[in-house]
């Protein structure tokens, strides 16, 4: 799939290179930060990191934002609503909504890989309204009804 990108400057003019796989079968594109100085993420706080990149994807996908594993499990970098969510038919720079859940403050630095971009397949519902449910084993059982193994 194609997929065209915009760069978007920083305020000092300086452009991000395209997003980048980092081997031959990962799933997710590497976005960095698109900042002229480094932000530093306070204990249990968020912020607004900008990527300086704009994409047109496909209009059958959607492209999603997923926290780079690394800056979770060794820092606590995380995203701040878990999974970000990039419509096709968004043309805004994307903006990554970091989450620092550690005790410690955390320094991204200028053009600093930050987040992961993946595109999926999306199928859009047929909402139909219903006064009733097929029947199943579970039913209406909840969180850990399905008991543990």
């Amino acid at each position: 799939m194609k997929v065209k990108v915009k760069l978007i400057p920083s305020p000092e003019g300086k452009t991000v290179s395209l997003p980048e796989y980092q081997s031959e079968l990962c799933a997710g594109a590497d976005l960095c930060a698109c900042i002229d100085w480094p932000i530093t993420v306070l204990p249990h706080s968020r912020a607004l990191i900008p990527t300086g990149i704009a994409i047109e994807p496909s209009a059958q996908c959607g492209a999603f934002l997923f926290a780079r594993s690394g800056l979770a499990s060794k820092h606590g970098i995380t995203l701040a609503n878990s999974v970000g969510v990039i419509d096709s038919d968004y043309r805004g720079e994307i903006k990554v909504a970091v989450l620092n859940t550690s005790d410690k403050p955390y320094e991204i630095t200028p053009f600093e890989r930050i987040a992961q971009l993946v595109f999926i397949p999306i199928i859009r519902a047929d909402f139909e309204r219903a006064d009733s449910l097929t029947d199943t084993k579970r039913g209406e059982g909840g969180f850990g009804s399905t008991g543990k193994k």
